[in-house]
């Protein structure tokens, strides 16, 4: 019968935590490498997020996971299109921040409630008035069909008419009687206007759950 000396157990012993010193030295450079690139997709390109109240039904539902593309616009967003925009200071309470800050909200560690998901109705230079007397939103004088409301809300219960200053933009949820949008801020510095450079990205479409992918709000 063969045995194994105590020296030769120990140097194996030793091989095996060396092989697996390498592996670690391997798999953590790859995990913070995979773990930059997500961050640059997601603050680059297109991101991820989930719809968590009713203010935009039908279009889209609570629990609706929507791909973002954050390259869709160079400044205004277009009317009519469904984005994510951060909306501390306006429709959230301002927060200083400091680079840190900063990061752990573009990552979502913090700060997730700054983020709402709302449909563009006006834009930079438009005039919206609510309502006509058919009950209609009137945008530069003209009545606005909008397909995409919940069915048997008004276009508004509030009577407003705003004119959009340059930069800004104006929005509301389709579930208009559930929604606090810009006609919360009426009267308030900014009158509720959104900035162009608080907007993620436009809503391109639902990827969660299995029953709803594709479907583009």
């Amino acid at each position: 019968m063969t045995r194994e000396s105590p020296a030769s157990g120990s140097s194996r012993g030793q091989s095996k935590r060396q092989s697996r010193s390498r592996g670690w030295r391997f798999v953590i450079p790859v995990l913070l490498i995979g773990a930059l690139a997500a961050l640059f997709v997601r603050s680059a390109l297109v991101d991820f997020f989930y719809i968590s109240s009713e203010s935009m039904t039908p279009s889209l539902q609570p629990g609706d996971g929507l791909l973002v593309d954050r390259t869709a616009y160079d400044g205004m967003p277009a009317r009519g299109d469904v984005v994510v925009f951060d909306g501390a200071g306006t429709l959230a309470p301002y927060r200083s921040s400091n680079p840190i800050d900063d990061l752990l909200k573009a990552m979502r560690v913090t700060g997730n409630g700054d983020y709402f998901v709302k449909r563009v109705i006006a834009v930079e230079g438009d005039t919206l008035a609510c309502c006509d007397p058919d009950g209609l939103l009137q945008l530069n004088g003209n009545p606005l069909p909008e397909p995409y409301l919940h069915d048997g809300d008004a276009p508004s219960r509030v009577e407003f008419e705003v004119t959009v200053p340059e930069g800004r933009f104006w929005v509301m949820g389709d579930h208009r009687s559930d929604s606090a949008d810009s006609r919360a801020l009426l009267g308030a510095p900014g009158g509720g206007m959104i900035p162009a450079d608080r907007v993620v990205g436009r809503v391109d479409s639902i990827v969660w759950p299995l029953g709803r992918i594709g479907i583009e709000p």
